[in-house]
């Protein structure tokens, strides 16, 4: 794999800093700028290379830009350049999430602060529900009857995420995790079913920036490593595992500070998944931070490495790809149901459901607006319309 290079390390490494600090528009515009940079203008990198690189992302556990970038180190420069390309793309975005992280814990509970926070809240709501439509259609199938008749089992997988996701307010890793096998099983079994006599193998200060448990620490480091390992394609895939663990179950952060969070990620460059590292500071500070970025980032990490030597292999198989067609309907059906959860709880008054579906509407028909622009705005309309009111 580690052919001749047409670049340096620290060039790589650079690369990934800047897009760290500067890349905006989510996962999918995240992956755009790689191909446009590192395959069409520096030619550093072939189009195969590129397109396994995204094949592997989208097969594999792990947020997809992040997982992408791990991938273009690893190309030309094996394990050290894997590991200095993820560390150069998210270093800023948590620098970033955690300076956030303190000047919310200093100024959260002002007025002004809640004001900017009331729109911005409701904006997050409309683009997470754009996001997740979008999602659905690249993953699921497109809303019309044929694909309903094609697809019916991965919308079966989707409704029933959504209607589970509803009613419990739980992560439910086991029903994605059967949702993945049914799929298999059904539209690909793996030879070694077929053949009874072999057994399966599975590879399977006031900011509070030093305060930390050490209990809550390690707590965090299990729920943020789980959380990690079961996100599928877009950063957006975290918010319902998120949202039960550290609202529902742990009762680490209140329904508002938790989409105060999501706001954070979608105003910071880099991938949106570092929502974790400012949820992270403000349950345990910069410990905290830190273990749930490493933590989240881990599992995206190994499946990587360990992958990407046999990924020509495994990406044809059927049965591997069947499974995580299964699994990505019901997280993707999961998004919707927190969408649904959340925006019950935040959607409070008329103004605020004018900014949510205005901040909907604007992504679909305003081509070049991209979320921190919106954001922005959303977070001027809640001081002026807490001022009027």
């Amino acid at each position: 794999m580690m052919g001749s290079q047409k670049y340096t390390l620290k060039e790589i490494a650079l690369y990934f800093l800047k897009l760290g600090t500067w890349g905006f528009g989510g996962p999918v515009a995240l992956v755009g700028y790689m191909h446009r940079d590192l395959v069409e203008q520096k030619q550093w990198l072939t189009e195969e290379e590129y397109k396994e690189g995204l094949a592997l992302a989208q097969l594999a556990p792990g947020p997809l830009a992040a997982q992408l970038g791990i991938y273009i180190g690893f190309v030309h420069y094996g394990l050290l350049g894997a590991t200095l390309t993820g560390l150069a793309f998210v270093l800023p975005s948590f620098i970033m999430v955690v300076i956030l992280g303190m000047i919310y814990q200093v100024y959260g509970g002002m007025s002004w602060m809640r004001d900017v926070f009331y729109g911005v809240g409701a904006a997050v709501i409309g683009i997470i529900a754009i996001s997740a439509y979008k999602l659905t259609i690249k993953s699921v199938g497109k809303l019309n009857l044929q694909s309903l008749k094609v697809n019916w089992l991965l919308w079966a997988f989707y409704l029933m995420a959504i209607a589970v996701t509803v009613i419990t307010q739980q992560e439910q890793i086991l029903i994605f995790i059967g949702c993945g096998l049914i799929y298999m099983l059904v539209k690909s079994p793996p030879r070694w079913i077929k053949a009874p006599g072999i057994s399966p193998l599975f590879l399977f200060a006031e900011t509070g920036f030093w305060d930390y448990s050490k209990t809550t620490l390690v707590q965090i480091g299990l729920f943020f490593l789980k959380a990690g390992t079961f996100v599928f394609g877009s950063g957006l895939a975290i918010v319902p595992f998120l949202h039960a663990g550290v609202v529902n179950d742990y009762h680490w952060l209140t329904e508002n500070e938790f989409v105060d969070a999501v706001a954070v990620a979608m105003i910071t460059p880099g991938p949106v998944v570092i929502t974790v590292g400012f949820i992270g500071y403000l349950v345990n500070g910069f410990l905290g931070a830190s273990v749930a970025a490493l933590a989240t980032f881990t599992p995206c990490f190994l499946f990587t490495v360990v992958l990407a030597p046999f990924f020509k292999k495994i990406a044809k198989n059927a049965s591997i790809k069947a499974f995580v067609d299964g699994i990505t309907a019901a997280v993707i059906g999961a998004l919707v149901g927190s969408v649904i959860v959340i925006a019950g709880k935040s959607i409070i008054d008329i103004p605020t459901a004018v900014i949510a579906l205005a901040s909907g509407c604007s992504l679909i028909y305003i081509r070049k607006l991209q979320e921190p622009q919106l954001i922005a705005v959303a977070a001027v309309l809640g001081v002026v319309i807490k001022m009027l009111i």
